[in-house]
């Protein structure tokens, strides 16, 4: 590739690891960009993860020395994900279709009308999940592995629910264990890709260059500025994506 084409990668780059972070949908930046320089579909997929994984590790890492971390918690979330992820990272390999950015329009639907229902009592949370709460947030992040092993676009959208809404966490600490969570299985699909289709290495480490410099700012931000912030971020991203994929696909 030239060097304009991976100037605008980094830059794109940079714009999907803040919103990955924060909200959701960075990938639909960066891998339609792949696409329109004629990248197949299956590798553009496969060489994202590369700046997935960079992205939510510097996050994560971030989020740890601003002292938020809980890796038992994170740690046993990301378990359950993974299976998932490995049987959708292994359709992944193979995916075509017109229909996707539909799905996932549909899918980022039921998602903002889930958290329109918020009524904003979980800004501090002082109590830890009940048994309950934990029981439906592992076996529902099985779910979640699967469609981020199987297309990653929108998983945020898919996983901050089962965390804010079902595990009862603050937007902040949704976050921080989503990143933790995504870098797990992400790993894995990357092991899986790399196997199986040509990954173009060095496009993916611009990409995550430009990843994990979004992703940091990301991280920064919402810590300082609280869950207003991810809430005000999220929703915009809902409403822009929803409309791009439905009318423009």
């Amino acid at each position: 590739m030239e060097i304009w084409q991976l100037a605008l990668l980094a830059v794109a780059g940079v714009a999907a690891g803040f919103l990955n972070v924060m909200a959701g949908g960075g990938s639909l930046l960066t891998v339609p960009i792949m696409l329109f320089m004629g990248v197949p579909g299956p590798v553009a997929n496969g060489t994202n993860r590369i700046a997935i994984l960079a992205q939510n590790i510097t996050a994560a890492t971030t989020f740890f020395r601003r002292g938020y971390s809980e890796f038992r918690l994170s740690l046993s979330l990301a378990a359950c994900a993974i299976p998932g992820a490995v049987v959708g990272a292994l359709l992944g390999t193979e995916l075509e279709g017109v229909w996707f950015s539909r799905t996932v329009a549909v899918i980022m639907l039921g998602v903002m009308v889930i958290m329109a229902f918020d009524n904003g009592k979980q800004e501090h949370v002082s109590s830890p999940p009940t048994r309950k709460q934990l029981w439906w947030g592992h076996v529902l992040m099985v779910g979640v592995g699967f469609y981020g092993g199987f297309i990653q676009l929108g998983v945020g959208f898919i996983i901050m629910p089962v965390l804010h809404r079902v595990m009862g966490f603050d937007l902040v600490r949704t976050n921080m264990h989503k990143v933790f969570i995504v870098a797990s299985y992400t790993a894995v699909a990357l092991v899986v890709f790399a196997s199986r289709v040509e990954m173009l290495w060095l496009l993916g480490a611009v990409l995550a260059l430009g990843n994990s410099i979004g992703g940091w700012i990301a991280t920064r931000a919402q810590i300082s500025k609280g869950q207003g912030l991810i809430r005000k971020v999220l929703n915009v991203v809902l409403v822009i994506f929803i409309i791009k994929l439905i009318f423009f696909p």
